[in-house]
């Protein structure tokens, strides 16, 4: 098995995927509290980091107790991109810097970033190489399979990254045309796993804790991230560990203890954000998640997406808890 560019504590490490919105420190903080060995920020746009955006170097923040960490960066200018990874490097120091060629949505990839980057893999080499001669941290990168069907070639990829100075890949087997669509195909990560020397995570379609064990399994991956899956859902990772090693798997929380964990996010998010209506408003997507398949959860949403502070929080649960005893 390929080592890790950077310290990890299981064999098979599990990675908390890096998304927009939603992997910000407090549920990294959360993961990582469940199970996740490794956590990686939402991504960051080389220019913006490169101009002193604050909003941009806000997502570079993290704390101590997340670590090990990557600060993902993505861009379709090697001088940007080199620039931001000199920066990031200097000022945060994450655990590894990661390249994100993967990234599907219409606002990254019409500046040729992200996954767009695909559709010119000597680019994709001038970028790699110019991020590792700007910092000493280890360098990976995420990628997809391709642009579209016609240009679907995961493996031409993973070799270029591997070549160009990639030291981890994770490989999201779908193109950038299916977006999110149809089905993940895991045997793509097998043919990169065999194809490469250093290590390739694999992420798409972890959906519940056995698709981790099944992904491993099918795979030969060397990590397995996971990413829509941990939505209202942090406990994944403890199932999924739990599974890896060869134990039961352990049972889904009940409505009392997801409403626990529920409230500690918010908590820690207070601490971050400051308890404003607008901090209010951006959790509310995460109630949403928290509930889902409960019973008579419809309404409880309902409700939930009416806050307008965090305190409230506490009282609807309490009130669903007390209308409906019995663990749902």
């Amino acid at each position: 098995m390929p080592r890790f560019p950077f310290t990890v504590p299981h064999e098979v490490p599990l990675f908390l995927a890096p998304m927009a919105g939603v992997s910000e420190p407090p549920f990294r903080l959360l993961c990582r509290g469940f199970g996740a060995d490794v956590v990686v920020s939402e991504f960051l746009s080389s220019e913006g980091l490169r101009r002193g955006i604050k909003n941009v170097h806000d997502g570079a923040y993290f704390t101590a107790a997340e670590r090990p960490i990557g600060i993902q960066v993505y861009g379709a200018d090697p001088d940007a991109m080199a620039e931001a990874a000199a920066l990031v490097t200097a000022h945060y120091a994450p655990d590894f810097l990661d390249i994100n060629f993967g990234c599907p949505v219409k606002k990254v990839v019409k500046r040729n970033g992200g996954s767009g980057c695909l559709k010119d893999l000597d680019l994709v080499t001038r970028i790699i190489r110019a991020v590792r001669g700007a910092t000493h941290l280890p360098v990976t990168v995420k990628i997809r399979s391709g642009w579209d069907e016609t240009m679907r070639t995961p493996v031409d990829i993973a070799l270029r990254c591997q070549e160009a100075g990639a030291q981890m890949l994770t490989l999201h087997p779908r193109t950038r045309t299916q977006m999110y669509g149809g089905t993940a195909r895991w045997e793509e990560i097998a043919a990169v796993v065999a194809a490469l020397e250093i290590p390739v995570v694999g992420n798409g379609d972890v959906k519940i804790a056995p698709d981790a064990l099944r992904m491993r399994e099918a795979t030969g991956c060397a990590g397995v991230m996971i990413a829509r899956g941990s939505f209202g859902n942090p406990w994944i990772f403890a199932q999924a560990r739990a599974l890896l090693e060869g134990g039961p798997l352990p049972p889904a929380p009940d409505a009392a203890e997801r409403f626990a964990v529920a409230l500690r996010h918010a908590r820690l998010q207070l601490e971050v954000q400051g308890d404003d209506r607008r901090t209010a408003l951006e959790f509310r997507k995460h109630l949403g998640w928290y509930t889902k398949g409960l019973r008579g959860a419809t309404e409880l949403r309902r409700e939930l997406h009416t806050i307008e502070s965090m305190a409230e929080i506490e009282r609807i649960f309490e009130d669903y808890l007390t209308a409906q005893p019995v663990p749902a």
